[in-house]
């Protein structure tokens, strides 16, 4: 007696790490790979704690599907993340496939090491780029790079306001002439 097999899904998920980003590229890759259903996000990669379309992605697996991103950094940056995101996948019975790493096989024993090579790596990445973020600051900083909003008020305004205010000007008049909130007069006084 033959076994019928549930169909086949092919699931996506794209992220990226900011708001500023485009999923375009992601979404049209895994449309074409046949993705049926696209689970999508603007979060960092760091941990799968904050990613919630990836949590529905994963609650909804069922045996027979195959998850389907672009690359291992899309679906984790953290090597001990995506081994447990992997086993959540093969625990659902379904499969993990990445069309730019088409090495990782989530039906081989051998998967789950090249998957945490591949997870490390990711994660070596993103400390290379939070250190180098991290000295080209310090060397802006150094140079004389003022970092933050401007102050609103200068040296003069403030002098001003606190003349005004010496004089029994309430804060809210103050604020109106000035544009600016009553809380900003506060800081300023």
């Amino acid at each position: 007696m033959t076994q019928i097999h549930p169909p086949l899904r092919f699931i996506g998920y794209a992220r990226v790490s900011t708001e500023a980003q485009d999923l375009a590229y992601q979404i049209d890759r895994l449309t074409k790979a046949g993705c049926t259903e696209i689970f999508h996000e603007k979060r960092s990669g760091k941990n799968r704690d904050n990613r919630p379309e990836l949590a529905r992605l994963l609650a909804s697996l069922q045996p027979g599907d195959v998850m389907l991103a672009t690359a291992t950094d899309r679906v984790a940056r953290d090597p001990l993340d995506l081994v447990t995101i992997l086993k959540t996948v093969k625990d659902a019975g379904a499969g993990l496939r990445l069309l730019d790493e088409p090495f990782i096989d989530t039906t081989s024993e051998m998967a789950d090491l090249i998957a945490f090579l591949v997870g490390w790596a990711a994660r070596w990445q993103r400390r290379r780029i939070l250190e180098n973020t991290t000295q080209g600051r310090e060397a802006a900083r150094q140079r004389g790079v003022k970092f933050g909003r401007p102050c609103k008020l200068g040296p003069l305004e403030r002098k001003i306001i606190a003349e005004r205010r010496a004089n029994g000007e309430t804060f809210g008049r103050i604020a109106r002439a000035f544009g600016v909130s009553e809380s900003t007069i506060h800081r300023a006084v």
